[in-house]
Parts: C-alpha cells; sequence; structure tokens
C-alpha cells in the first residue's frame, strides 16, 4: 500500500516537472502553516494594524464591541443550525414530531416571506408599467401620434412640454371617417340632455345612446355596447321617451325630472336602508337586463331553427320554450341525459327557463298546472316556488330554506343523475352554498354564470352585491374581455351589474376604440347620479379613476370629456360646449367636491374660448355688438344655467373676464379685448387697445394680427365715443396711435400731405416754430401714455420722412419759384421745429435715431 502510494506521489510530481524553475525553492508547507504565514504577512503591512484600530474607536463610539463579534463569529458552529436545542433521544418520537412540526412552521413563514416578497416586487412591476403606459399614453394624446412613433412623440413631447401654455391642449390626433360618424351620431343625444335640463324636463338619455349605438352597425362592439346601456336602464328604471303632452292632464302624464335621481343615496352612507334597496335595485336591473338578453337569443335560436321546431301559431313564451328546448337538448328522438321528464316532459328545464328569461309569473302557472306531478317526486316544492317567486326580494323565509337545504343534501348534492335544471331552481331558491355559484350544464356562459351570480345575492348574507363585486373584481378584465379583447366591453358590462359604475367607465376608457362609449355612459351615470367624483386633491393627471383604500372609487367626468372634446373643439367648439356642461352634472356632491367640479367645468369652457377659431363662429360661442352698438349673447351664455352662472356679474368674473387673461397669456390680444369689452371692463379694454398698438405700430409691414388689433381698435373706439365710455389718457393714446398707423399707410401708399395732416392732427410734435411751445411739448411729454413714449422713435421719423418726401416733391414739381419757395421754407420751419423738439428728448432715442433726423434736416434745409 505503501509503494503504492509512493508511486502515485512520484507520478504526480512528474505531471509539474516542466514547469519548475530551478532557481525557485520548492514549498512544503501544510494548509495551516500556509494560512500562518499568510496573516503573518498581512500584519507586516504599513497601515493595517492602524485601519483595524481606527475602525473599532469608531464603531465603539457607536457602542460595538468589534472584538466581542469577532470572537462569537469565529465560535460560531453553522452545522448545528437545525438540530434540536436539547439533543433528542433515539426513542423520542414526541420531541421528533415537535421538532418536524417546528421546522415546517419556519419552513412555512420563510416560503411566506420569499412569496410575499416576490409577489411585491411583481406587484410593483406591475405598477410602474401600469403608470408608464398611462403617462405615454397621455402623452401620445397631448401629441396628437400614435405608439408606433413612439420614439419621435416621447422626444418631440419633452421638448414642447416646457414651452406650451398651461392652457393649450397639443394637437388633437387625427380621426378616422368611422369616428367621426360614430361621434356625430353621439353628440346629438348630448345636445338633447342639455336642451331638456335647460327646460328642467326630463331626457331619456340612456335609450338615445341605445338608438346612438344601435346605429353602428359597422362596428362589432355595437352589440356589446347596446347591452351594457341596455343593462343601465333597467337598473335606472328609465323608459322611452313620451310624445309631449300639453293639455290639462300633463302633469299626470309627462314623468318627473330624473336628473340627480340617485345622487342622495349613491354618495350618502353605504350601509343605509336606502344605499342597501339600491344595491338590490342594481342586483335586479342586471339580473332583468340578462333575462332580456337571454329572452332574445330563445327567439333567435327558434327562428333558426324553424324546421326542426315548428311554432305553429301559437306565439307564446310556453310554445317558443317548447321548441328552443327541442332544439338544444333533443337529439335522435329522445332527450340528453339528465333530462328529467315530468308527466312525459321536461318540466324542470321548462320551469328554469321561464325564469331565466323573466317570466316568473308563466312558471308558477306551469308549477301549479303539473302540481300532482312534481309533489309525486319533490314533495312541498311548488309551495316554495310559489312564495319565492311571490317574494319582491326573491327570498325564503329560514323554515323554508332549511327544508330545501335538506333535500339538496340528501338527494342532489353527490348523485351524478340529478336534474342540473332542477338542482339549478334549488339552488336559486334557498340561496344554497353560496360560494359555488355555478350549476353544470346550466351556467354554461358567461352571461349565464353572471346571471346566477345574481340571482344569487342576497344582501343580509356574504355581503350582498358588494361581495360579489370582490369576487368579481378578483377575476379581472382578461377572464371576461379575453386577452386580445376579443369581447371587448363585457367587464365594463359585469362592473355595471354589480353596481362599480366608476370602473366601468375606466374599463372603457382605458381601450382607445371605446373610449367614445366610455365618454357618453360617464355622462348618463352622472345623469342620474351614479357617479362619484374626486376631489381636486385625489384627482390624478395619468388616470380618470381614483381608488382609495379609505373610500369608494371615484372617476373624474371632467378629465375624459376635455381629453374627448379636444379632438374637435376647434372644428366645432359649440358641440364640444355640450359636453363640458355634462361636467357640472355632479355640483352637487359634498364636501365641496360639487364646486370643485363647476370650476372645472368653468376652466373648460375658458380653454374653448381660447382655442376657438377667431370669426364669426367664435363670436357666436362668446357672444359681441351688432352694426347699432347693441349686445348679442353667445352659445355660452345661453347656457350659464348649465354651468351654475345664474347672473351675468358670476358670468362676467368667472368666464368672460378669466377668459380674456388667458387669450392674452396665448398671445391672443384682439379675442382678449373682445372678451373684456362683453364683460364691460371698458378701462381694461382701453388699457389693452393702447398696450397692443403700442407694440405693433412700430411695425413697417404689419402683420394679419396688427391689422385685426387696428380693426378691432377702431369699432370699439367709434362705439366708445357714441356713448362716452372710457374716457381719459389711455383712449387719446389709442386715438393718437391709430392716427399714426393712418400716417404711416398713407406715407407709404404715396400721400405725404395726408400724413402730415394726420400727424399734425395728434398733437404729439410741434411743427409751428414756437420754441415756448416746443419746450412745452417737451415738458409734457413725460405725461403721455407709456405707448406713445416708447413709440417715439416711430413717430419722430415718420414725420421727418413725410417732410423729406414733401420737400423733394416740390423742389421737383413745376410750380411758379416764388409760390415753390414758400412751400419749401415752410417744410424746412417744420423740420427745424422738430429738430429742436427732438433735441430736447435726445436722452429718449437712440444715436442713430437722432443721426437720422439730423441727416434729413441737412438735406431739406439744402
Amino acid at each position: 500500500m505503501a509503494s503504492d502510494l509512493s508511486a502515485l506521489l512520484t507520478a504526480s510530481k512528474s505531471l509539474t516537472s516542466h514547469l519548475s524553475r530551478p532557481d525557485l525553492p520548492s514549498v512544503h508547507l501544510s494548509l495551516d502553516q500556509v494560512e500562518a504565514q499568510s496573516r503573518r504577512l498581512v500584519s507586516r503591512q504599513p497601515g493595517t494594524a492602524r485601519d483595524v484600530d481606527r475602525a473599532n474607536y469608531l464603531l465603539a463610539q457607536a457602542r460595538v464591541d468589534a472584538p466581542a463579534l469577532s470572537n462569537s463569529i469565529a465560535h460560531l458552529n453553522p452545522s448545528a443550525t437545525f438540530l434540536p436545542i436539547q439533543p433528542l433521544q433515539d426513542t423520542d418520537v414526541a420531541g421528533y414530531l415537535r421538532h418536524a412540526h417546528e421546522q415546517n412552521l419556519i419552513s412555512t413563514i420563510e416560503e411566506g416571506r420569499k412569496d410575499t416578497q416576490e409577489q411585491l416586487y411583481r406587484s410593483l412591476e406591475e405598477r410602474t408599467q401600469r403608470d408608464w403606459e398611462a403617462r405615454k399614453k397621455r402623452l401620445f394624446e397631448e401629441s396628437g401620434d400614435r405608439p408606433g412613433n413612439a420614439n419621435k412623440t416621447l422626444v418631440e413631447g419633452k421638448k414642447g412640454s416646457h414651452a406650451r401654455s398651461h392652457i393649450a391642449p397639443g394637437i388633437a390626433p387625427a380621426l378616422s371617417l368611422q369616428m367621426q360618424n360614430k361621434m356625430m351620431v353621439y353628440d346629438r343625444a348630448i345636445t338633447e340632455l342639455n336642451a331638456a335640463r335647460l327646460q328642467n324636463t326630463s331626457y331619456p338619455i340612456i335609450h338615445a345612446l341605445v338608438d346612438a349605438a344601435s346605429s353602428q352597425t359597422s362596428d362589432p362592439r355595437s352589440a356589446q355596447m347596446v347591452q351594457n346601456y341596455s343593462i343601465l336602464a333597467q337598473i335606472t328604471g328609465e323608459r322611452p321617451a313620451l310624445p309631449p303632452v300639453e293639455h290639462s292632464g300633463a302633469h299626470i302624464l309627462n314623468p318627473p325630472v330624473t336628473e340627480r335621481k340617485y345622487a342622495r343615496v349613491y354618495l350618502g352612507d353605504p350601509d343605509s336602508r336606502e344605499a342597501i334597496a339600491l344595491r338590490r335595485q342594481i342586483a335586479k336591473g342586471g339580473r332583468e337586463a340578462l333575462e332580456r338578453q337571454y329572452m332574445s337569443i330563445l327567439e333567435l335560436t327558434v327562428q333558426a331553427h324553424a324546421v326542426e321546431a315548428p311554432l305553429g301559431g301559437d306565439p307564446s313564451i310556453e310554445n317558443k320554450l317548447r321548441a328552443f328546448l327541442l332544439v338544444r337538448y333533443y337529439r335522435n328522438g329522445e332527450w340528453e341525459d339528465r333530462i328529467e321528464l315530468v308527466a312525459g316532459q321536461p318540466l324542470w328545464a321548462r320551469l328554469f327557463f321561464l325564469v331565466r328569461t323573466g317570466h316568473t309569473a308563466e312558471a308558477l302557472k306551469e308549477a301549479l298546472h303539473h302540481q300532482q306531478s312534481i309533489e309525486h317526486r319533490e314533495a312541498s316544492f311548488v309551495d316554495h316556488f310559489k312564495t319565492w317567486v311571490e317574494s319582491p326580494e326573491r327570498r325564503l323565509p329560514k323554515p323554508h330554506r332549511d327544508h330545501l337545504q335538506a333535500v339538496y343534501n340528501a338527494h342532489m348534492l353527490h348523485s351524478a343523475t340529478a336534474d342540473p335544471f332542477k338542482l339549478a331552481l334549488y339552488k336559486l331558491m334557498g340561496k344554497l352554498e353560496p360560494t359555488r355559484r355555478s350549476v353544470p350544464q346550466v351556467t354554461t356562459t358567461t352571461e349565464d354564470w353572471l346571471w346566477f351570480q345574481l340571482a344569487m345575492v342576497d344582501e343580509e348574507e356574504d355581503g350582498g352585491l358588494r361581495g360579489l363585486s370582490d369576487v368579481l373584481l378578483g377575476y379581472g378584465e382578461h377572464h371576461f374581455d379575453g386577452s386580445q379583447g376579443a369581447r371587448r366591453g363585457t367587464w365594463a358590462g359585469v362592473l355595471l351589474m354589480c353596481g362599480q359604475f366608476e370602473r366601468a367607465v375606466a374599463a372603457l376608457w382605458d381601450h382607445q376604440e371605446t373610449e367614445v362609449e366610455a365618454v357618453h355612459l360617464g355622462i348618463a351615470l352622472a345623469y342620474y347620479g351614479l357617479l362619484r367624483a374626486p376631489s381636486r386633491a385625489e384627482t390624478s393627471d395619468l388616470t380618470p379613476l381614483t381608488l382609495s383604500p379609505k373610500s369608494p372609487p371615484a372617476l373624474s367626468l371632467s378629465t375624459i370629456i376635455w381629453r374627448y372634446v379636444r379632438r374637435f373643439v376647434k372644428m366645432d367648439a359649440k358641440e364640444a360646449l355640450q359636453y363640458v356642461y355634462c361636467a357640472c352634472l355632479c355640483a352637487d356632491q359634498g364636501d365641496g367636491i360639487g364646486k370643485e367640479q363647476v370650476e372645472a367645468a368653468w376652466e373648460l369652457v375658458r380653454r374653448i374660448i381660447v382655442l376657438g377659431n377667431s370669426g364669426p363662429g367664435w363670436e357666436e360661442l362668446v357672444g359681441g355688438f351688432r352694426q347699432d352698438g347693441s349686445r348679442f349673447s353667445g352659445v355660452i351664455e345661453q347656457g350659464a344655467a348649465l354651468l351654475h352662472l345664474r347672473d351675468a356679474k358670476g358670468f362676467n368674473e368667472q368666464i368672460l373676464t378669466r377668459a380674456a387673461r388667458h387669450c392674452e397669456e396665448n398671445d391672443r390680444i384682439s379675442e382678449a379685448i373682445k372678451l373684456y369689452n362683453l364683460a364691460g371692463d371698458y378701462i381694461t379694454v382701453i388699457f389693452c387697445l393702447a398696450q397692443a398698438l403700442g407694440n405693433t405700430i412700430s411695425q413697417p409691414s404689419p402683420d394679419e394680427n396688427a391689422r385685426n388689433i387696428e380693426k378691432t381698435a377702431a369699432e370699439i373706439l367709434r362705439h366708445y365715443e357714441r356713448t362716452n365710455r372710457a374716457v381719459g389718457k389711455e383712449r387719446d393714446a389709442v386715438v393718437k396711435l391709430l392716427r399714426i398707423r393712418e400716417a404711416t399707410d398713407a406715407k407709404t401708399s404715396g400721400r405725404p400731405e395726408a400724413a402730415l395732416e394726420l400727424i399734425e392732427s395728434t398733437e404729439l410734435i410741434p411743427l409751428d416754430g414756437d420754441i415756448s411751445r416746443v419746450s412745452r411739448k417737451a415738458e409734457e411729454f413725460r405725461e403721455l401714455h407709456e405707448s406713445l413714449q416708447h413709440n417715439l422713435q416711430t413717430y419722430l421719423p415718420l414725420t421727418m420722412d413725410v417732410l423729406a418726401a414733401l420737400h423733394q416733391r416740390v423742389k421737383t414739381s413745376a410750380v411758379a419759384d416764388a409760390s415753390r419757395q414758400l412751400t419749401l421754407t415752410g417744410i424746412r420751419k417744420k423740420s427745424r421745429s422738430l429738430m429742436v423738439f427732438a433735441g430736447l428728448l435726445k436722452y429718449c432715442m437712440s444715436p442713430d435715431v437722432y443721426s437720422y433726423l439730423a441727416r434729413l434736416d441737412v438735406e431739406i434745409a439744402l
């Protein structure tokens, strides 16, 4: 054995013999010796001991005993970490089991901690991604781009975000022809709604939306949206519009005003008796809507299989149901398995589908007709069924439910042959197994399953509708709409049926193809008082939906309305205004939120005014003045009551005056002046005119904006002179600035005589040669309006140019020499007077201007 080991050692050394260097000594040390030598080498390094001492000193100041901790770590034996503290005997089975149980608990806690940590990071990642998508979507909306141009949009959006005014909405995205047609169909309903609100009458807004959605036959989602609106109509109890009645009994036939009908209850205490009744109504409305939908499916199915199941001449529900059951469950001369026949027919299925389609009275009639046959198989069923059908809340007394539970447990719960429709009826009547709300072969579709959930809801047990909402929210949107949105809108309908109205609107708004429906669904909900608005502090710029663990969901209607109307606000501001009116529907919400919603609507109106295109359409929106000086009101003022502006003072302050300020900030001076004028702030009008003219009068070739300002100034000035308004230094300044502009135009068009006459009419420049008058005018210069002072360098050279042009014309004319010399002397006198005046005000102009005046004066003097 030793020889073998020696041979092995020799062979191993020969493996590295070619690497050895004779000048280096061989190392024959054990591992302990190598570790000791390494520590010795480290200790010899300069500064090592000092660093350790310094570290120990710093740790000691923090009350950390570093040497003691090092000693504990050095003597730590991790091999006994998971061993029991007290050693266990081989025969101590109880101790072993206790230790294993403790270790299992520790492992479970550790695994739970890891799962919680992973879930936290996953939730953070999803939240971050969702926030990023929301921000990206909003940036796309603001820039008018599509996600395909993401990089370009993001860069340009970031560059332009600082330069854009706080009121500018960006460029609206282009609309397809199909989208424009859809929006036009819907906006008619909103216009009619606001007209009814102004007249304080009811308007069936939901049925109007149903008609609008039904007309969109080219849209594959229209059928689902019609169903969603129908659900809301059933929940609110809205009926189609009746023709107007004008006779003495009209107050009996005309429906009462339904605006904000449910607001007090919906926004109040959720545990009050009224709130519980409202939740029952919501569940009932959703259930009835699904029943109507299924009835339509039943009729279509029978019509499509007229040969297999002919109806004959009997259109009754019983006959239609007979044909439907034949189509669905009768094959090759026999009924499907588990279909139990009573009196030779599938009675349980007939009863169930009569209930499923909302024909409970017919179902009770059918049960009573076959009572003997039914009682032979299921004793007391008909009595229970009758009590259940006649109960307003579809709820049986406890003794009845206990009896049904006993029968269900004994004969159906574990039976493989029980009729599924009989089982479903027992579950519905007794509200049995509330945690298992599905029945095989009965709840085969999403709509069937939802109907069964709503039919099983009991406000006194298992959380009622709110408990069902929690269950459905756990499933999420993808479970109902599909991973690719194949059934877009279904999730919104589910949320409507369980009373999650704000979430329903947000679910539609999150997808571009259903944004139109989202806005109008939100307006309909707000009209009936079934929409909760968030406070301004809780409103997010990223998403209109506000979710808080301490309060119910809330949705900012004004946010989605503005993002919707900004697409066409410049093309049709009046239609955009109709939607903004609806933002005030939540004005009655408490805690100051209603007031904030009204203020938000005012802000949107001001945006529409600022962004509207100038012209007759703009004046039709805000109002204006006729040729005779009389004022006419605009569309906004006509609908001021919808904005909760009850008098002219409030309208002027909140809309016209503040919109005028926004126009000033966005460099729309002409519109700002008109708005101030409409608001009756005549002093500010003149002030703005003087300032605007002062800024534009120096332009040698005024642009269109400057010409508009001058035209507006002339019109307003004529009106003010007739009515003797805004008399003072500002109005005089406006008159003189307009004459300076007229003089400039006359000089440009080759009429220096007219230009000189206009300049002299301003009395700004003394041209008569009277030195005392020149000095007095120079002293009065400081008292002129600042717009005239700033334009000294404009009208002095203009005057000298006019004099030079006159001098040149007279000098080269064929007029008699004596007359010509007299005229030239007068021109030179005016020129010298101007130069004296300019010399006294030399400090108010640049040297170049003064040099230019002096050069022309010399030319005129020659």
